[in-house]
C-alpha cells in the first residue's frame, strides 16, 4: 500500500481556530463557507497568500428543496480542528500567493473544488 508523502507546509498539521494560528481573513473565509453551506464563492482575490474579502467576492447560494439550507453549526464554535479540505485550500493559497480564483465550490460548509484561470505556459 502506497503512503502519501508528507508535505511540509505551515498548515499541514491540524489547527484549532481559537489558538490564533490562522489570520483573520482566513477565519472570515471559513465562517463564510460555514454560512454558505452549499454554493460558490466567485472572483476571490488572494494577496500574499491571504484571501481578500473587501471588496466582498460574489457568493452564489445553492438551495436544496427538502434539504437543510441553514448555516453550519460549526460557525459559532470557538475551537475545532480544521478539516483536510480547508487545510488543502490554504495550501493552495500559499502556492498561489497572488491572483484571483474564478470560483470555489462549497459543499456542507467546506471547500469542495477550486477553479483557477491560468495562462498556458
Amino acid at each position: 500500500m502506497a503512503t502519501r508523502p508528507y508535505r511540509s507546509s505551515p498548515v499541514s498539521r491540524p489547527i484549532t481556530r481559537s489558538l490564533g494560528k490562522l489570520s483573520e481573513p482566513r477565519l472570515q473565509l471559513i465562517r463564510l463557507f460555514q454560512s454558505l453551506n452549499f454554493g460558490k464563492i466567485e472572483r476571490l482575490v488572494v494577496r500574499d497568500g491571504e484571501p481578500v474579502l473587501d471588496p466582498a467576492p460574489q457568493v452564489t447560494r445553492e438551495v436544496k428543496f427538502g434539504g437543510d439550507n441553514a448555516a453550519r453549526d460549526e460557525r459559532d464554535l470557538q475551537q475545532y480542528l480544521l478539516k483536510s479540505q480547508v487545510i488543502e485550500l490554504f495550501e493552495e493559497f500559499d502556492r498561489l500567493q497572488n491572483g484571483t480564483i474564478a470560483a470555489i465550490e462549497a459543499k456542507h460548509g467546506l471547500p469542495f473544488r477550486m477553479i483557477l484561470q491560468e495562462p498556458v505556459r
